[in-house]
């Protein structure tokens, strides 16, 4: 069995309720990641599972699964922001479920140049460097101080985003900043020592991967294409991170049909679904998961 010490899926207990896995049925994983979401579609019914990553190591990892569940799980490469693509171009039929957990998985965290505040490795936090060409340090030493105060404040929501941007823009003009040890010295340095288990420099770091790798706008197009793949009835599950992720599926759900005239989604979630204590004290990056689930209703 595929080993996950280096990714926990969260939230699996949730996903298989608002999901409901039926036999006969065709799901897709639009971020397969470790696998786990998938493995516990796949031994809930008998189905298929259609798993789409742009991580090349991650759909490696997952052909130990192939090997297990036979030709119930089929792997494709690629973006989810691109799913309706997919669906044309590799003939997927109409499916019944869609899962996509926006999170950034431990492993990219850790074995990526870029991510994480506690390694230090090159500033560069492109989830895939065939996909996008500029890198954190490229905005980090070329943007303007308001634009990054902009980035920093809206899409990580810090509060020291302008005396951040400020320092940044001063201090890439002795030497520039292209590490990640050297970008979290400056944030500490307008923030002061960390006093929580929270880095201080967090919220830019994550500021600058969601502009990095065009997040929301990966998001919208994503769910934007929804309608196109699913069957009448068919459930969709959406875990994020971010509250302005989370923002983009509850709105999507409640607008989608007043927007365009036609078809709708049923809301299961009224409120946010988080992860229970249990789930918290085994996996503590669970803490900032937000499940919202709908069924999709043709016109």
């Amino acid at each position: 069995m595929i080993n996950q010490d280096y990714h926990k899926s969260v939230l699996m207990a949730e996903v298989l309720e608002y999901l409901v896995p039926q036999d006969g049925k065709t799901y897709i994983d639009a971020t397969f990641g470790g696998g786990g979401h998938t493995t516990a579609i796949l031994e809930a019914a008998n189905c298929e599972v259609v798993g789409i990553d742009w991580d090349v190591k991650a759909l490696d990892r997952g052909l130990e699964l192939q090997d297990r569940f036979a030709d119930r799980l089929h792997l494709l490469l690629g973006n989810f922001a691109s799913l309706y693509l997919h669906h044309k171009n590799h003939k997927i039929p109409t499916v019944d479920g869609i899962l996509a957990d926006f999170g950034t998985s431990q492993d990219q965290i850790f074995t990526k140049d870029g991510f994480s505040v506690h390694k230090d490795s090159p500033l560069d936090m492109r989830m895939s460097s065939g996909h996008y060409r500029l890198t954190a340090a490229d905005i980090v030493n070329q943007y303007p101080e308001d634009a990054l105060s902009k980035i920093f404040y809206e899409l990580g929501e810090e509060r020291s985003a302008r005396p951040i941007a400020k320092l940044i823009v001063e201090e890439r003009k002795k030497l520039k900043i292209m590490t990640t040890g050297r970008l979290a010295e400056l944030v500490v340095r307008v923030k002061g020592a960390q006093r929580s288990p929270v880095h201080p420099a967090t919220k830019v770091f994550q500021a600058l991967r969601m502009y990095v790798n065009h997040e929301l706008e990966n998001i919208n197009s994503f769910l934007q294409a929804l309608p196109k793949v699913l069957n009448d009835g068919a459930r969709v599950v959406c875990i994020s991170f971010h509250s302005l992720e989370d923002r983009e599926v509850k709105h999507f759900f409640k607008d989608y049909a007043r927007v365009h005239g036609k078809g709708r989604f049923e809301i299961l979630t009224p409120k946010v679904v988080t992860a229970s204590p249990a789930e918290l004290k085994a996996n503590p990056s669970a803490r900032s998961a937000c499940l919202r689930a709908a069924i999709y209703h043709k016109a």
